[in-house]
C-alpha cells in the first residue's frame, strides 16, 4: 500500500469514490454537502493498494480540524484509518500546528481515543449523524 498527502487536485478524483461510497450510501450523509469548500484548501490523506484504488482516506483544514476519515468497508479494522490518521497528524505537525481537533462520529470515539484525543464539548448532530468534538496536542507543540 501507498499512503500519500496530496492536494485537491491531485485527490478529489482518486478520493471522491470513497467518500461517497463510505458518507453518501452507507451513512446517508447528502451528496450535496460531501464535497465543500474546505476540500480546495485541505491537505488529502489517501491511501491506496498496488492497484491505485484508494481505501483510506482523510483530509486536514488549514486550521487544524480533521476530517472526511473513511476507509473502505472491505478493509475496515486492518489499521488503515490509524495509518491515514497518524499521516495527517504529521502534516499538521509538519506546518507548525500545535493541536488537530475533529468531529468525530460518537461511534468512533474509542478509535481516535487509542490515538491521542480526547473529548471536548458536547455531542451534536451533523448530517443528521451524532458527532462530538475531539482534539489532541501534537508531540511537537
Amino acid at each position: 500500500m501507498t499512503l500519500e498527502m496530496l492536494d485537491w487536485l491531485a485527490a478529489q478524483a482518486r478520493v471522491m469514490p470513497l467518500r461517497e461510497a463510505v458518507f453518501v450510501l452507507e451513512q446517508g450523509v447528502p451528496a450535496a454537502i460531501e464535497r465543500d469548500a474546505f476540500d480546495p484548501v485541505s491537505r488529502h490523506a489517501a491511501l491506496s493498494l498496488a492497484d491505485g484504488q484508494v481505501v483510506a482516506t482523510g483530509r486536514l483544514l488549514p486550521d487544524g480540524h480533521i476530517g472526511r476519515m473513511a476507509v473502505a468497508a472491505a478493509h475496515r479494522g486492518a489499521g488503515l484509518g490509524g495509518q491515514v490518521l497518524a499521516a495527517l497528524m504529521a502534516e499538521a505537525a509538519r506546518l507548525g500546528m500545535a493541536e488537530v481537533c475533529l468531529n468525530a462520529q460518537t461511534h468512533a470515539c474509542a478509535f481516535y481515543r487509542r490515538h491521542g484525543f480526547f473529548v471536548d464539548g458536547e455531542v451534536f448532530m451533523e448530517a443528521g449523524l451524532p458527532h462530538i468534538n475531539m482534539r489532541r496536542v501534537l508531540a511537537s507543540a
